[in-house]
């Protein structure tokens, strides 16, 4: 859960997340939000892909990023029980 917590830790990491929550993205299509060089942000990928928040899949030259929502949740809800916080996740309703 640490590696988890160190990734969160970032704001370019947290803006990252942020993009993958409305679509999986390359990593050029990430890196036109920032201006930052290409081995920064590799380097911040490197360590959402450790923390297991993204996963990364190669396509030719490309590597497309997606978001791993779960283990950001387990790791939330986690955090909360240890301060004693009850909290259940909300349940889908179907319309």
């Amino acid at each position: 859960m640490s590696n988890v917590f160190k990734a969160l830790s970032d704001p370019t990491r947290r803006r990252v997340l942020e993009l993958l929550r409305q679509k999986s993205m390359t990593a050029g299509e990430l890196a036109e939000h920032f201006e930052f060089s290409k081995p920064t942000m590799s380097a911040h990928f490197a360590v959402l892909k450790v923390a297991g928040l993204v996963e990364a899949e190669k396509q030719g030259k490309q590597v497309i990023y997606r978001l791993k929502m779960s283990v950001l949740e387990d790791a939330l809800f986690g955090f909360a029980k240890t301060f004693g916080l009850s909290v259940q996740p909300e349940k889908e309703t179907k319309s």
